[in-house]
């Protein structure tokens, strides 16, 4: 299938999208002009579209708090959660630790930048711009280096064909299948790049930023009210000019100045608009609408976060770049043959780390309810393990095999099989084990000599047998 070479396709549908924002006055003239003067003039409009100060960018978008807030928050948070490479095997999963890939996402990427920074420098631009990208470093199967790339230095050559899609990287000037790089990439309907947050609400950001702007200007003004002068007698255009570099100098907050009126002359302010009276209340409503865009609770912003707020944050922000993330890894940091065994996943405990009281709780419900034993809890904390070979279970439980059908209860000593009794239900005997002597099942044959020895039966029948 041939590829059409496409030098960052998405960067001209951007462009375009940019003429389309900026006002171009034409005239009927246009008809009369030759082929070669529209070019010219298109050519004008798409840089002109594109130099555009009104044009919302990651710069400017960065300068309003809420949306630099959330953006911060969220890399700081995925880039201090682990990521974990896990085998299954039959119906278990085990954690794989000897591999070196995990070493190189987590702790030294054999690049520049840390697993850390890493992780952080690929959510960014997950979310700003059209995707996070990584090459692959590879001697034969054996992985040797994550070199982070910046979404400017990539580009694609890619198939038109809508059905049987095809595409290659091109970075450095050197031609890639996809295969070498990792690709986590937002709203996407090719796979390759998608688009932006920024994209997407660019009206929204414009909004908030204009009104920070607007807010400048009043600072850099020193506070001084708008207002106009009202003189009682006509003023020569010197005169005119000279009070207006006065007034000049006035709202320039660098030097003090002060203003002389003469006789016959009034200043008077100017109301406020019904903007400025409202522009506090303006800027709060733009926060709490931009970190919607995020799925992050204001108040993870604001630091007022309740506990409510933060499990929203994690699993309704958080989880889903988590899945994205590792969807992405389990397509091309996995070789061929470890695709159906392995897979990637971040370790969310994380998470908690930070409240120890929810974190211990859990540890508690889990030792309480037989699901981690001590050492499983210690390795979590970081702890040396106690080496304790017993399982802790409680005497209150009944504990059945549901292949042979053998109950045991252990603080009674009583073993019990519900299939035999099912099958001799009709034959009026009892069914083996129900007295608690021989019942069918070797597991619970065992438990009952443990517990007779335990309650000293043995030496109870020893002691009749010499009687």
């Amino acid at each position: 299938m041939g590829l059409l070479f496409n030098r960052k396709k998405e960067d001209n549908t951007e462009i375009m999208e940019r003429a389309e924002n900026t006002e171009v006055v034409e005239t009927s003239v246009e008809n009369t002009k030759s082929p070669d003067q529209n070019s010219v003039e298109l050519a004008e409009t798409l840089l002109r579209a594109f130099l555009s100060t009104e044009f919302m960018t990651l710069d400017k978008a960065m300068n309003v708090p809420a949306f630099a807030g959330c953006v911060n928050l969220i890399c700081d948070t995925i880039s201090s959660l682990p990521v974990y490479l896990y085998k299954k095997s039959g119906d278990s999963i085990e954690k794989v630790t000897d591999d070196e890939r995990v070493a190189l996402i987590n702790v030294d990427t054999k690049d520049t930048l840390t697993g850390a920074d890493f992780k952080k420098a690929i959510i960014y631009d997950y979310l700003t711009d059209k995707g996070g990208y990584a090459f692959i470093g590879k001697s034969g199967t054996k992985f040797t280096s994550l070199n982070y790339v910046k979404p400017e230095e990539v580009s694609f050559r890619y198939s038109e064909d809508p059905i049987f899609k095809d595409y290659e990287i091109i970075c450095g000037g050197k031609v890639y299948k996809p295969h070498n790089f990792i690709k986590i990439v937002r709203r996407t309907k090719n796979g390759f790049y998608g688009k932006t947050i920024i994209q997407e609400n660019r009206e929204i950001l414009m909004t908030a930023y204009k009104s920070l702007k607007f807010e400048g200007k009043q600072v850099n003004k020193g506070g001084n009210k708008r207002g106009f002068l009202e003189s009682e007698r006509v003023l020569s255009q010197e005169a005119i000019d000279d009070l207006k570099k006065s007034f000049n100098l006035l709202y320039q907050d660098e030097n003090e100045n002060v203003i002389i009126l003469n006789n016959g002359i009034k200043f008077k302010e100017t109301s406020e608009t019904s903007l400025e009276l409202q522009l506090n209340e303006n800027k709060k409503t733009n926060a709490v609408d931009i970190c919607k865009l995020f799925n992050v609770p204001p108040n993870m912003v604001s630091g007022t976060a309740t506990d409510q707020d933060k499990l929203r944050f994690i699993q309704f922000c958080i989880i889903p770049i988590l899945e994205a993330f590792c969807k992405s890894l389990n397509r091309d940091f996995l070789l061929e043959k470890e695709k159906k065994e392995y897979f990637w996943a971040f370790d969310t405990k994380e998470l908690t780390q930070g409240d120890i009281k929810t974190r211990y709780d859990a540890y508690a419900t889990a030792y309480k309810t037989g699901f981690l034993q001590i050492d499983d809890i210690r390795k979590s904390e970081n702890l040396p393990a106690l080496d304790i070979p017993f399982i802790k279970l409680g005497l209150q439980d009944v504990l059945y095999n549901p292949e042979t059908g053998a109950i045991f209860t252990p603080n009674m000593g009583k073993g019990y099989n519900i299939k035999e009794a099912m099958e001799e239900s009709n034959g009026g005997d009892l069914p083996v084990g129900t007295d608690g002597n021989n019942p069918s099942d070797p597991a619970i044959n065992q438990a009952l000599e443990v517990t007779d020895k335990a309650n000293g039966k043995e030496n109870d029948d020893e002691g009749t047998d010499k009687s």
